[in-house]
């Protein structure tokens, strides 16, 4: 089992040898890695860089990481705008999804300024979802929050139907496709965006993070701005489970059972208006009862002066094994699903997303 963790400062390999986790090797070294993603139809990684002088980057290795290659980022056609008189360009790569697995050469690409890119040829090239791009609310009712303008950071294909996906889209909401990209749909009903004059809008919402259950497709969570919510129904409506009084309430990060809809993972934050570790001492919370209930649980992680957060790509889980990262580069694993934690690193710059090869 090996580890990709993308930082500040790098992309950082990890892998369990004998039953203990090691650190094998570092890539892209001293440059922010925005996404790590890995193709489990081909084996391909991916990597997203963030250049501080020369922009975004895409890499991608077929070799384990051994060799990697860079590769065309998307960009947007002539003329495309942001906002009327704001041009378009790659400010972001923020998320990184295959398609299904009757779809060989299909991956997705969610950008900051808000741009799904699709391509047909396993990356070589890439082209904007138009149908999106242009529909009737993005132009008026997307827009930034902790970023200059809406990112797309959430790409989840239903796995029974490969033309069925959802995006999260960060400042908008859910939305649905089923017919391959052709039509949009906002899926936002009973989700609150207390920030807004209206908190019932149908755009306008911001899910910090969302997943399909794998194997109960019809049930998806997202960890939103203002709570927590699960929809049992394909995202046609969401109902709010946020802890109430407890720490599982604001945050960003999230993790699922794949086998079981009702079992969910969050590391809360305080608030919006403060990004640190409730009371200064960190936690995992799950459910095992789809929200009716949140367990907390503390057992090696820092109980004192703690300021961490988890960003909204940083915890995952493989079998009875989470991880997860923080904003100040400190790396924890739990081998018996977020009970108990120890530490795998201290010492790395803030982590952007983990995840599993």
């Amino acid at each position: 089992m090996k580890l990709l963790i993308g930082t500040n400062k790098g992309l950082i390999t990890y892998e369990k040898q004998a039953g203990v986790w090691q650190q094998i090797k570092d890539d892209f070294v001293g440059l922010p890695v925005s996404m790590v993603y890995t193709d489990k139809r081909n084996g391909t990684w991916w990597a997203g860089i963030s250049h501080g002088h020369w922009g975004q980057k895409l890499h991608r290795s077929k070799d384990a990481g051994q060799t990697w290659e860079e590769v065309p980022v998307p960009k947007y056609p002539p003329g495309a705008e942001v906002k009327p008189g704001i041009p378009a360009s790659l400010r972001l790569i923020w998320s990184i999804m295959a398609g299904g697995a009757d779809e060989p050469g299909k991956l997705y690409i969610g950008t900051e300024p808000g741009g799904l890119f699709v391509s047909e040829d396993g990356g070589d090239s890439w082209a904007l979802a138009e149908s999106l791009w242009h529909h009737p609310s993005r132009m008026e009712h997307w827009f930034g929050a902790g970023r200059d303008h809406a990112g797309i950071h959430s790409i989840c294909v239903d796995p029974r139907d490969s033309s069925h996906v959802y995006l999260g889209v960060s400042c908008a909401g859910v939305f649905e496709t089923r017919d391959g990209g052709a039509i949009w749909q906002a899926r936002n009903k009973g989700v609150r965006a207390d920030y807004l004059p209206d908190p019932n809008v149908e755009v306008g919402q911001d899910p910090h993070r969302l997943l399909i259950c794998e194997n109960h497709p019809d049930t998806l969570w997202q960890q939103n701005h203002c709570g927590i919510w699960v929809s049992h129904d394909g995202a046609a409506t969401w109902q709010d489970v946020t802890a109430k009084d407890q720490p599982a309430n604001f945050g960003f990060a999230l993790a699922l059972d794949a086998s079981n809809p009702k079992r969910a993972w969050v590391v809360p934050a305080v608030s919006d208006y403060v990004r640190v570790a409730v009371e200064g001492a960190l936690c995992v919370c799950r459910t095992d009862d789809g929200g009716k209930s949140w367990m907390t649980f503390r057992e090696g992680l820092p109980q004192q002066h703690c300021y961490d957060i988890v960003y909204r790509h940083s915890l995952v889980r493989q079998g009875k094994t989470l991880v997860f990262g923080t904003t100040t580069g400190n790396l924890f694993v739990s081998e018996n699903d977020g009970v108990t934690w120890s530490v795998l690193s201290h010492h790395l710059a803030g982590v952007n997303v983990v995840s599993f090869v």
